[in-house]
């Protein structure tokens, strides 16, 4: 890891930017900090709102991400104020956060990290701790001290894992008093804290030494410090393996989202797989999470779930996870009754925060990780296998080990970090949902993604056409985050595709809560000119289109458990046919049959079918300019004229647009709807012969 200090990157000579820079070149790398994690300070003179000039330290906020770091992520805090508290002998946790709070230069400002006092006791105006993965290797071992020493001799100094807050601050404070020449300070469990004059000099310094870490753990797993793999979990092929992922997927889906849906993320990298060959991986990861800052994304262990007794039973399956998770549960609810002290913690923390699993592990399949959203699922993904390669280089120097239970426990339950909960974007009324729209990359279909998005959704965007797929599904990630949409080619009149779709979901996602089935052609001739191959492709996109995706849907939903909703694009032509629309109007037709069936048959497990049925919604592909040209002619007016001639056929004399529809869409596939299924819902400005009956 060589230092990428580039002056020249700063964006002034003030050196709150320096602090801000090095924040933002060290959330860069992985191996240093991981969502949100570690913090820096700089001591500077500054001037308060009486404008007088007084000594301060700028912090980063808790919960704020060094990688995206910002100048109003460091809130200013005084500093005189704050050393005052060294002579102090105890201070609570709460005591800690009012006094830091009155001490803000900026009453409004984020609150500050909860190691400030850490920082404030530590005198170099320059501080940066971080938890790098190399540090962890050597500070999670059974030697800890004797590896830390192995590596650095007496270089640095080392504090026994303390849970943060004033005691820590305290202990640190005063070791780097009775030591000042000390390169750096290393906190067992927890990671390195190095300062210098600059903030340059400190992250300097702090590189310097993770290469040190890095280069001794190499040195350790060249002398053969890994475990032998597990033969029977060697080379499995890659497509059977996700198969079987996928079919997993939603039935572990179903019963993690007993009080609220979950998110999944599947993950078979090869570090993943690996690591879950090893014979010696599953007391690996039953010894607990490499720092306490992690167990927010990971909790203190993953559950472990072997391989099922048989693949072709989805109620074999089921119960497997099911017993499973129950045994993890109870678990954590031991480990509860066992360490809850009132005295020590909040009555808002008298009952459990959760007792389902972040990271799900099966050998020879892969890891999943959920969240309650694409990014929650992708965080937990990425401590994971930063702890995978904790455990691979701490295991060589001499044997994982992590905290034992009861701090682990006060670390989970910590309520200055259960704080950070509290600062996420409140939820949209379609958080937590996976979606897949068929015909997704223009019109109806394009504006019921982006719709369904705004609403918190993820949604598989689908489309004959991958290009405009994948213009659709961008746009989603640009405006909401990585992971909330992914673009798929999909033929809804080919099997395999359908089915290959729905895989790709399960693996992405976990499984499915919205189908909306949007894919349709219109093909308009008099039936005595009608050619059967034109009759029979209509019926191949509008009605077994529709069959395949909400068959699959179905099943999907029915696996998951936790009910769904499946939404049909028909058309005002199912009630009111028009002439030379007979394929189109049959084929609807069938499709709207399909639709109550799928209610009917969906409902006994909570999965509702709805349509909408549009009329003359122009920015779609159906009204290609040879079918606008058509109907004018048929109708006797300039093709021109064909937009304003439909608006003036309805009753509120308007256009309907694509997104008129997306929002009728949205509003059945959301819980608003939720007493509604088999129901037809026109969206076409009032055709009175199209009312439904």
């Amino acid at each position: 890891m060589p230092s990428g200090w580039d002056d020249a990157q700063l964006q002034s000579a003030e050196p709150v930017e320096a602090l801000i820079y090095q924040a933002r070149l060290v959330g860069e790398q992985e191996t240093l900090v991981l969502w949100g994690g570690g913090n820096n300070s700089l001591k500077v003179q500054a001037t308060d709102y009486a404008g007088r000039c007084v000594r301060a330290m700028f912090i980063k906020g808790s919960g704020s991400d060094m990688k995206t770091a910002q100048r109003r992520d460091f809130p200013a805090v005084r500093l005189e104020e704050l050393l005052q508290l060294f002579d102090r002998d105890d201070m609570s946790d709460d005591e800690m956060v009012r006094y830091v709070r009155h001490t803000l230069l900026e009453p409004y400002a984020p609150r500050p990290s909860i190691e400030t006092l850490l920082h404030a006791f530590i005198p170099a105006p320059a501080v940066l701790h971080t938890h790098a993965d190399a540090i962890l290797m050597l500070t999670n071992t059974r030697g800890r001290e004797e590896t830390v020493r192995a590596c650095f001799g007496e270089r640095l100094i080392c504090i026994p894992y303390v849970r943060p807050g004033f005691k820590l601050a305290k202990m640190v404070g005063a070791a780097v008093r009775e030591r000042p020449q000390a390169e750096g300070l290393v906190l067992m469990n927890h990671g390195l804290v190095t300062w210098g004059e600059t903030p340059r000099e400190a992250y300097e310094r702090h590189i310097a030494l993770v290469q040190e870490a890095e280069a001794f753990v190499a040195r350790m797993l060249a002398r053969g410090g890994c475990s032998t793999p597990l033969d029977s979990q060697a080379d499995q092929d890659v497509t059977e393996r996700r198969r079987r992922a996928a079919v997993i997927a939603p039935l572990l889906r179903g019963l993690l989202s007993t009080a609220q849906r979950v998110v999944l993320r599947f993950d078979d990298s090869s570090e993943v797989l690996d690591f879950l060959a090893r014979v010696d991986a599953h007391t690996l990861a039953q010894a607990g999470a490499a720092t306490p800052d992690h167990m927010l994304s990971i909790k203190r262990a993953p559950l472990w779930l072997p391989q099922p007794p048989r693949w072709d039973d989805t109620a074999v399956l089921r119960e497997h996870i099911r017993t499973h998770l129950d045994a993890y549960s109870a678990d954590c609810r031991r480990r509860f009754q066992a360490y809850y002290d009132p005295a020590l913690l909040p009555e808002t923390l008298a009952n459990m925060v959760s007792d389902l699993p972040r990271v799900i592990l099966m050998p020879g399949i892969g890891m999943w990780t959920s969240g309650r959203d694409a990014r929650a699922a992708t965080i937990a993904a990425d401590i994971y296998r930063h702890t995978i390669a904790i455990m691979r280089g701490a295991q060589a120097l001499g044997g994982y080990v992590s905290l034992d239970d009861r701090d682990a426990f006060h670390a989970e339950y910590w309520p200055l970090e259960l704080y950070k909960l509290s600062l996420l974007p409140p939820e949209r009324e379609l958080s937590r949902r996976v979606a897949l729209v068929t015909g997704a990359g223009s019109g109806i279909g394009e504006a019921t993604a982006l719709r369904l998005a705004a609403e918190g959704a993820h949604v598989a965007v689908t489309d004959i056409n991958w290009e405009a797929a994948c213009r659709v599904a961008e746009r989603i990630t640009q405006r909401y985050g990585a992971g909330r949409a992914i673009a798929l080619r999909l033929d809804v009149t080919n099997e395999s595709e359908v089915e290959e779709a729905f895989q790709r979901v399960c693996l992405m996602w976990g499984g499915l809560d919205v189908l909306v089935s949007n894919a349709g052609i219109a093909h308009a001739a008099p039936i005595v000119e009608l050619s059967l191959r034109d009759w029979q492709r209509s019926f191949d996109v509008n009605a077994t289109g529709h069959f395949l995706v909400g068959r699959a849907a179905l099943r999907l939903m029915q696996a998951q458990g936790v009910g769904g909703s499946i939404v049909f694009n028909a058309t005002k032509n199912v009630t009111a046919p028009g002439k030379d629309f007979g394929a189109y109007s049959a084929s609807k037709a069938a499709e709207a049959q399909l639709c109550r069936i799928i209610a009917i048959e969906g409902g006994s497990f909570g999965v509702r079918a709805n349509m909408v049925n549009p009329d003359a919604v122009f920015s779609t592909r159906l009204w290609s300019p040879e079918l606008r040209a058509q109907r004018a002619q048929a109708q006797g007016i300039p093709a021109a004229e064909i937009e304003r001639f439909y608006a003036g056929r309805n009753l509120l004399k308007t256009s309907v647009s694509a997104e008129d529809v997306a929002e009728a869409i949205c509003w059945l596939a959301s819980d608003r709807a939720a007493k509604t299924t088999g129901a037809m819902i026109p969206v076409d400005g009032g055709v009175r012969e199209a009312f439904p009956r």
